[in-house]
């Protein structure tokens, strides 16, 4: 299965060297071609993308930029000239780094590597999904499965978990399109439960791990529906 993937440089030339890369490799199919990150963004909310292959060093707005704007970002392969971006790349959880000028045999290795996680991907099951969410200036991954409910706090949201209860800067709608809607469901205006953890519930609250969380009225159907499908 070949991965969907974009090019994001604000140079022509090396978008046009890095295209004919991915356009003669058997692994890859191009689906658009980005000058700057901002373009690459709204682009990313359209299409299905498997990897990014991502210049560091772009006007206003960088890779480093990009990457800390996206929720969930695809797979990363980082293209720069510059070697001493190499540390910082990997505080993203990027697939790989690639030094201008690109090699074929460089090229191929890091496609390789992702490619390899894109297929583990296929095969994980549930309790290895994740999302990696944006607390104390970090990315950090958080499993779905240990996930026990989200809670609106103003401008963040808490998500509470088996170990700890994170905080992230985000709005209860925009996070809760991350998040598998046959798993998790908005139950009040204020939470999100994770539909494997309701331990029981009535007219007005639902109990998960102990706590009791508000039930809006007009939710009580469609949670009785969704624990029962």
């Amino acid at each position: 299965m070949r991965m969907n993937c974009i090019i994001v440089d604000d140079s022509t030339m090396q978008r046009a060297a890095v295209a004919k890369l991915v356009k003669n490799h058997p692994l890859l199919h191009l689906v658009a071609e980005y000058g700057n990150a901002i373009e690459a963004k709204t682009g990313l909310k359209n299409e299905d993308v498997d990897l990014i292959f991502l210049d560091i060093e772009m006007p206003i707005v960088n890779g480093f930029d990009l990457l800390e704007s996206l929720n969930s970002p695809p797979q990363v392969i980082l293209v720069t000239g510059k070697a001493e971006y190499a540390l910082k790349a990997f505080d993203y959880d990027v697939t790989d780094y690639l030094h201008k000028p690109i090699t074929l045999d460089r090229f191929n290795a890091s496609v390789k590597r992702a490619h390899e996680k894109f297929k583990a991907k296929d095969v994980n099951n549930e309790d290895d999904e994740h999302i990696f969410v944006k607390s104390n200036l970090k990315k950090r991954k958080v499993f779905l499965n240990e996930i026990h409910w989200v809670e609106a706090l103003g401008d963040y949201i808490k998500l509470v978990t088996e170990d700890a209860n994170i905080v992230i800067l985000s709005t209860m709608k925009a996070f809760e399109k991350q998040l598998p809607s046959d798993r998790f469901l908005r139950i009040h205006k204020s939470y999100i439960v994770n539909l494997e953890k309701v331990e029981k519930f009535n007219s007005k609250i639902v109990e998960v791990n102990g706590k009791q969380i508000p039930l809006s009225r007009n939710k009580k159907q469609e949670l009785s529906e969704a624990l029962n499908s």
